[in-house]
């Protein structure tokens, strides 16, 4: 390889194709649309999931389940896993469980479980608690802080019944 063929072939500018200017130009007669067929007429624009006339693929394969984009991302945290993570008389905040990578994801709410056993006396921030978890975090000493949660459509609901 030369120096000079590093720009060879490149053009600043390019010219457009001039279609049907006769036959010695390569694009005359059907102007490089083929002969005949619904592809040759002008305006022509076939559907991107068009597939010839088969069955689409976006047909072929079942819909299954539900997708509720209302629903918030729920993460959830044992009680064990605070166990081994933190030290005694710390407070577990959510800025804290990300840090040490017990809550990872994007999340709305932060749900502690019960799940292991808890030995130490930890203050735990967290948006819900299951009742064991409330149960496992009084007996050892603890304490939980409840945070303010982004309500659902239908917690709104059950909220205006009231």
């Amino acid at each position: 390889m030369n120096l000079n063929d590093v720009n060879r072939g490149i053009t600043k500018f390019k010219r457009r194709k001039r279609l049907g200017r006769g036959v010695g130009s390569g694009f005359g007669k059907t102007a490089g649309r083929g002969h005949k067929g619904q592809k040759s007429c002008p305006g022509f624009k076939a559907l991107s999931v068009f597939e010839g006339g088969a069955t689409p693929l976006v047909r072929r394969i079942p819909k299954r389940g539900f997708n509720n984009k209302f629903a918030l991302n729920v993460a959830v945290v044992n009680v064990g896993d605070l166990d081994s993570a933190f030290n005694a008389g710390d407070e577990v905040t959510l800025d804290l469980l990300r840090k040490k990578d017990l809550a990872k994801s994007r999340f709305d709410i932060l749900k502690i479980l019960g799940d292991g056993e808890l030995t130490k006396k930890l203050k735990v921030c967290g948006h819900r608690f299951s009742a064991t978890a409330r149960e496992k975090i009084e007996k050892a000493g603890g304490e939980i802080v409840v945070l303010p949660a982004k309500t659902t459509v239908a917690e709104k609901k059950k909220l205006a019944k009231a």
